[in-house]
């Protein structure tokens, strides 16, 4: 219900164009629907930023025609996608993924074999959108992406994990077994599959950046209504200056990285170099949504750490945002290096 609610609203093709069933919306307000929604439900939100940001995009970016055609209207109107990258052995360290793809004596199609890991939105996925190594020989440049469609035999997807956090959002392992995969299914070149994942993933850690932006309000819109209406010792807690101050502190931030999030859209949307706002805000909005979380259950006192209001939710639900698609040490890599190049 919930799934079919996202498609009527136009927010699983928001980027995709009209004459394909889309909102033809731009990046920005993509953004902020996933950061109005990471407000209400993290885990919701999370499925809508994958599915547009990666999966959307890289169709529209890189895909032939007839795969844009074949996919782009069922993305925007009835069928959620899944973006496999992660392996046990490939985190971090992606490009060390051990999942093939062979291609057939005639060319005609592809045998993928491999099993990825931490797969979000795979249990209603209907279509992966897979990297595979076409010629391990290569290394990373042998790193292919296909468009998988989900009842195709050979692909199992295993139980959902038992996480901290965003525990509707289904991220389970899925295995590729003798998986055939037509050659008009291959996103963009074989070979360029790495540069495929670099570049989305850049524009991805906007998204991230918006949901934990999202949580932190959040966890505003819980603990400050309390804050205004709860009184000890003849005062509203809201009203104490040791209160205010704090609030005061994580609102700044908040409104901080919400511009430093529109920022990186505005850059994005002009064809300017992003990598490292995109970087630095992901880095910071995870910070924030962090320290409104704790502070939130802090300010709410007991009942905060009850389950009875959902600040202990989002408490859990922000953690990984300092961990999935380039955790806090890469970000901080990443813009170390621009910082450096900017300066020689």
């Amino acid at each position: 219900e919930i799934i079919k609610g996202l498609f009527d609203c136009g927010f699983m093709g928001m980027e995709i164009p009209e004459e394909f069933g889309g909102a033809g919306m731009n990046f920005t307000s993509a953004i902020l629907v996933v950061e109005e929604l990471s407000r209400i439900d993290p885990s919701v939100s999370i499925l809508v930023d994958i599915h547009n940001t990666l999966t959307n995009n890289a169709i529209r970016f890189w895909g032939s025609e007839s795969l844009q055609s074949k996919w782009l209207p069922r993305l925007a109107t009835d069928c959620v996608s899944s973006f496999a990258l992660s392996e046990a052995g490939s985190g971090t360290d992606a490009f060390a993924m051990k999942t093939t793809a062979t291609p057939s004596e005639d060319g005609s199609y592809y045998t993928l074999n491999g099993e990825k890991l931490w797969i979000s939105n795979s249990k209603e996925a209907g279509v992966f959108l897979v990297f595979a190594n076409a010629n391990p020989s290569l290394g990373h440049r042998g790193i292919t992406a296909f468009m998988v469609d989900a009842s195709i035999e050979g692909v199992h997807v295993g139980n959902p994990e038992k996480k901290l956090g965003l525990r509707a959002s289904s991220t389970c392992p899925v295995v590729f077994d003798n998986v055939k995969v037509d050659t008009d299914d291959i996103l963009g070149e074989v070979g360029l599959g790495y540069k495929y994942c670099i570049n989305i993933l850049n524009e991805g850690r906007i998204g991230i950046a918006a949901q934990q932006i999202g949580i932190a309000k959040g966890c505003f819109d819980i603990a400050m209504p309390y804050l205004n209406d709860r009184t000890q010792f003849g005062t509203k807690l809201a009203d104490f200056q040791g209160m205010e101050h704090q609030y005061a502190q994580i609102a700044t931030e908040i409104h901080a990285a919400e511009v430093m999030t529109y920022n990186a859209c505005r850059m994005k949307e002009n064809n300017i170099p992003f990598v490292k706002e995109a970087s630095m805000v992901k880095l910071f909005a995870s910070q924030v949504a962090e320290k409104a979380a704790s502070k939130s259950i802090e300010w709410l006192g007991g009942v905060g750490f009850t389950q009875e209001l959902l600040a202990e939710k989002f408490f859990r639900d922000c953690k990984v945002g300092s961990i999935y698609e380039g955790t806090s040490n890469i970000q901080l890599q990443t813009i170390a290096k621009r910082i450096k190049e900017d300066y020689k």
